[in-house]
């Protein structure tokens, strides 16, 4: 029998990360939305469409908030099979039903909100304000799309300013229908070969959007889901005490040259 160190090979060299791997930056970028970007029929109560870019190093994101709401879920479920919405947070039903007791809320709430204040993301967001961009332009451009286009360009900003310019970054939307999914990748290939409806301030860095399927859990966009709707009433509302933006406004992403927060028009 060969000695166990001929079997596993030379053991006093390091691993040598392949070539594709190099090329990857630290960096993975989730997407979510809240409201939505119809403009035929704007909801009165709540006329502003958010899109969120949620930045957190890919070290941190595996090393810690993966583990924390995957235990978050273990805690309040008995299993990690649950895919957290804020929606069903605000207006508890079937999963979170448990939540319309007082008590159990106080304590997930002091949980979750342990779990925001902990995280160490950056946020990007652009919240569009849709009656004013339908009253201001003759033929409005899809809301949806000028957010993206807004949020892309400090994407590219803080890839610049954190030396990921010639890096891959993978951005992580979840899908909204074969009809949008395929207009938001055109969308995104547009801006990526600078032609996007809102010209980038500078080059894009390598990035790749992946659209994914809302059943495959994952922690990031359920993350973005959380940071989404509190930003866009905070636009909408910024008279009234929030919680939850207190917990995430301060870690919206201000640039050198620019700030992370984009409100249009």
């Amino acid at each position: 029998m060969l000695p166990a160190t001929k079997l596993l090979g030379r053991t006093n060299q390091k691993a040598t990360p392949m070539a594709d791997e190099m090329a990857f930056g630290d960096y993975v970028v989730f997407i979510d939305e809240s409201g939505d970007p119809n403009l035929v029929k704007i909801d009165q109560e709540f006329p502003v469409f958010a899109l969120v870019f949620v930045i957190i190093e890919k070290r941190e994101y595996a090393k810690t908030l993966v583990p924390a709401l995957k235990y978050l879920k273990f805690r309040f479920w008995g299993h990690d099979a649950i895919v957290i919405h804020a929606h069903e947070i605000r207006k508890p039903r079937g999963d979170t039903a448990f939540l319309m007791t007082s008590s159990k809320r106080d304590v997930f709430m002091a949980a979750i909100n342990k779990i925001m204040q902990e995280a160490p993301i950056k946020i990007i967001a652009c919240v569009i304000q849709k009656a004013n961009l339908r009253n201001r332009y003759i033929t409005p451009y899809d809301p949806y799309h000028i957010a993206l286009g807004l949020c892309m360009e400090r994407l590219s900003l803080f890839l610049h300013e954190n030396s990921h310019s010639d890096r891959m970054t993978h951005l992580i939307a979840e899908a909204r229908g074969a009809r949008e999914d395929r207009e938001l990748e055109l969308e995104f290939r547009r801006y990526m070969d600078g032609k996007g409806r809102i010209a980038l301030n500078a080059k894009a860095p390598p990035c790749d959007l992946k659209i994914v399927s809302k059943i495959m859990n994952i922690e990031g966009l359920q993350l973005a889901d959380l940071v989404a709707h509190p930003i866009a009433r905070h636009v909408l509302r910024p008279e009234q005490d929030s919680r939850a933006f207190e917990i995430i406004k301060g870690k919206i992403w201000d640039g050198a040259s620019t700030r992370g927060l984009k409100v249009f028009p």
